[in-house]
């Protein structure tokens, strides 16, 4: 076998077993994150100095504050509870009012898997082929959200839902799409020819996605 091939299939094997990482694999029982470093807040706490407490989260007994769509979510990840650092996995709560809309959006680095607590929710995603897979899901069903794939969940029922999503990674990120397109700076012009609409629309849009800070 020749040099060069063999560099390749080197390279090739080496890219595919990153491709199907997720976060790396911890080397300690646990890590907690030490966030009294004013240093580096990404160092390991002591472990002598570790608690049960480290490994509970309260946070998200009530849900959060609820956006003008009806939508609340209170992420549990390794910022907000320490203990989850480096064991690749978080969580979310998610609260819909009647009518509450969970936008399109991604997870650029995990796959969520949403459990319904309470309540009926029209749910789905939409592979690259943009082909949609939905239907309405409720009380004690599951769906997966594969990663990197946009999805969205809409409580079509007569009261407040609840879902509970879980991510195989600390730090899933999330881009909401109209935040995205509309909310980012992109030049207008280019999103008049995209989307068809005119510069005051796109103004409209603008005004009502773009983040305050």
């Amino acid at each position: 076998m020749s040099l060069q091939v063999t560099v390749l299939l080197v390279v090739l094997l080496h890219n595919h077993i990153v491709s199907l990482a997720s976060d790396p694999d911890p080397v300690k029982d646990f890590c907690i994150a030490n966030t009294e470093s004013a240093v580096d807040i990404s160092s390991c706490k002591n472990s002598s100095t570790a608690t049960v407490d480290d490994f509970v989260f309260s946070g998200i007994k009530s849900p959060g504050n609820f956006r003008e769509t009806g939508f609340s979510g209170v992420s549990v990840n390794s910022n907000v509870f320490p203990g989850l650092n480096t064991l690749g996995m978080s969580f979310v709560r998610a609260d819909f009012d009647v009518g509450g809309v969970n936008v399109p959006h991604f997870h650029p680095r995990a796959t969520e898997i949403a459990f319904v607590l309470e309540g009926k929710v029209y749910s789905g995603f939409v592979d690259s082929n943009n082909r949609v897979y939905a239907k309405v899901i409720e009380k004690g069903e599951v769906m997966v959200f594969p990663r990197g794939l946009v999805h969205f969940q809409m409580n079509i029922g007569d009261k407040r839902a609840t879902i509970l999503g879980s991510f195989n990674s600390q730090n899933p990120g999330s881009q909401r799409i109209p935040t995205a397109i509309f909310g980012s700076g992109i030049e207008g012009e280019l999103l008049e020819k995209a989307f068809g609409l005119s510069s005051k629309e796109i103004s409209k849009l603008r005004k009502r996605f773009t983040p305050h800070t």
